[in-house]
């Protein structure tokens, strides 16, 4: 069958970039095929998506080498709008992607720059809204969308179109857990029914592995694995060293083959690790007898748990939100009725679905937005009648788009820019700035919107981090990141909060929720329903069913291996330590 589109020796850099963004690129992508894209930021995963829909070479400057084929076309000979009739494209920055102020707008721009007859508009469009979830978002206003929201406007609106591929950059970084799967039910169903090819550029390993046919791993602009998704997570070791992370499920089995106790075949679900296992040490309940008692998922990540109601009563916390209600004007993610403390050393999740509040949560908390009723103390400010800017000298915030906080020409100006706001002498800013940079591999000179977004992340982060505030307030802050880069910032992150900042972190990811969390609060229809220690909240059915949220990998595999095989795996949340428990079973069996 002839390639729907085929990369033939593609080579490309940007303007006078000495380093291409491709090197050298060959990947054929059959009619129907479902291919995911992984790689580390800066690897070109991007701008091979540019070159699948022909903005390179018609949009983007640069020197282009190769050629790409789309439905038998040479990209560089037939027009931008040509190809868009067969290629479809979710970008990244999806304010970038918006061009109307409502979502009904947004759909019918394209279908009406398209041509579409009139009479199929109206049921291009209830599809199309229908198939992502969002059909009762269809009069909004897209600035009232939360993030995840926005990202589901976009992906409807080019599904209206109807394209023949359909190519997506990170189409759920900014989605919570149940959207994102949505997303890729949707990709599925539109690849499967309607025959859709799909090409999705993502770094949730576990989604790609479960639903893509087909994975190819990008470094430093070239293809270095291509295959089906247990061909390649079975190089778990060489996508750890150019900075890929691989679903905890393969990690398992990956460990438990180099042990010697199972074939080489990675694990790509829960389901399929959880029967490894069970046939291992056999399903008889406690019959295989119990493991030696794992320790807590505190001690296994080496840090303290959440502070004891005894232990909070000898602090003052330095966040405190008493009965605190707020609603948007023009409608949106109101919060009602909010009350929580945050403690200094202490890091809380706080999760949930899109649009459940958690960033009006953030917006309270740093004074952005005052409450209606109720107070916000920070550091001992009211932020009723305190100025933003007093806040700001106890509170930092890393938004959810890093491109909402970056205003400088280079990196050094931008991480130094809070500390002068802060009446730090621009010599001292500078040296902290610089140092804070190096920390990161950040360049010192270089434009932060010429870099990735996964780079601007780290930059505003790094902005964040060098004033050494009291109160870290992070919205997604591994968003877009590589899993390198998610390590960097969480371990930073970590230290902030050993130093004894205290931590509130909205985050989709759970498991760097899992990680580095003491404490997790679940958010759902603007209201707190529920709040605990990690693993408290991740191992309650009624709290994961409230917020649309599945458990880590890990905490699910072991919450069933407790019923199936040993109560000793209730409680685990390392990957080393049901490898260890597994391995004691075996030798004991």
């Amino acid at each position: 069958m002839d390639a729907i589109i085929d990369v033939d020796h593609v080579t490309f850099s940007y303007g006078d970039a000495e380093q291409p963004a491709l090197a050298d690129v060959c990947l054929s992508i059959a009619p129907g095929e479902f291919l995911g894209i992984i790689g580390p930021s800066g690897a070109g995963k991007s701008t091979l998506c540019s070159a699948l829909s022909g903005a390179i070479p018609h949009h983007y400057a640069g020197q282009f080498f190769g050629a790409v084929h789309v439905n038998g076309q040479d990209t560089c000979d037939v027009s931008l709008t040509d190809i868009a009739r067969t290629v479809g494209s979710v970008l990244q920055d999806i304010d970038a992607q918006m061009v109307a102020s409502v979502v009904e707008d947004e759909m019918l721009f394209g279908l009406e720059n398209f041509g579409v007859p009139h009479d199929q508009i109206p049921a291009r469009v209830s599809w199309a809204l229908e198939t992502t979830g969002i059909a009762d978002l269809v009069d909004r206003e897209i600035a009232t969308l939360s993030g995840g929201q926005k990202q589901k406007v976009a992906i409807a609106a080019i599904l209206a179109l109807q394209p023949r591929v359909l190519v997506l950059d990170e189409p759920t970084a900014a989605l919570d857990p149940e959207s994102s799967r949505a997303v890729f039910e949707t990709l599925r169903r539109i690849n499967q029914r309607e025959g859709i090819t799909v090409v999705v550029v993502e770094q949730k390993v576990a989604l790609l592995s479960e639903y893509c046919g087909r994975v190819a791993v990008m470094h430093e602009g070239r293809i270095e694995l291509a295959g089906t998704p247990s061909q390649v997570f079975l190089h778990a070791e060489e996508l750890r060293r150019i900075g890929v992370d691989s679903p905890r499920t393969v990690r398992v089995s990956n460990s438990l083959a180099a042990a010697g106790l199972c074939p080489p075949t990675p694990c790509l679900t829960v389901n399929e690790a959880a029967e490894l296992i069970e046939g291992l040490v056999g399903a008889h309940g406690d019959a295989a007898g119990p493991a030696s008692p794992a320790p807590t998922p505190a001690e296994a990540a080496g840090r303290s748990e959440a502070p004891s109601a005894h232990a909070a009563a000898e602090r003052h916390p330095l966040v405190t939100f008493d009965d605190v209600t707020f609603s948007y004007p023009g409608g949106g993610a109101s919060v009602n009725n909010l009350s929580f403390s945050l403690y200094p050393g202490e890091t809380l999740a706080l999760i949930g679905q899109n649009g459940a509040g958690k960033t009006t949560v953030t917006k309270l908390l740093n004074g952005l937005l005052k409450p209606s009723s109720g107070h916000v103390t920070v550091a001992g400010l009211d932020t009723q009648t305190a100025r933003t800017s007093q806040i700001a000298r106890h509170a930092a915030t890393l938004f959810q788009d890093p491109d909402h906080q970056i205003c400088k020409d280079t990196v050094l100006d931008e991480i130094a820019f809070g500390l002068e706001l802060a009446g730090t002498s621009p010599a001292e800013a500078r040296d902290r700035a610089r140092a804070a940079a190096e920390r990161f591999g950040l360049p010192l000179d270089e434009a932060p919107f010429s870099l990735s977004r996964g780079q601007r992340q780290m930059v505003a982060l790094a902005s964040v981090i060098v004033v050494d505030p009291q109160v870290i307030v992070l919205d997604e802050p591994t968003s877009g990141l590589d899993y390198r880069e998610c390590m960097t910032v969480m371990e930073t992150v970590a230290q902030m909060a050993r130093r004894g900042a205290a931590v509130l972190m909205v985050c989709h990811d759970m498991e760097v929720v899992s990680d580095f969390a003491d404490r997790a609060m679940v958010m759902a229809n603007g209201r707190i329903q529920g709040a605990g220690t990690t693993l408290d909240v991740f191992t309650n059915p009624s709290l994961m069913r409230a917020a649309c949220i599945a458990p880590p990998q890990v905490i699910e595999l072991t919450e069933r291996l407790a019923h199936t095989v040993s109560p000793a795996f209730h409680g685990v949340s390392e990957v080393a330590e049901v490898v260890r428990m597994v391995k004691e079973l075996v030798q004991h069996g």
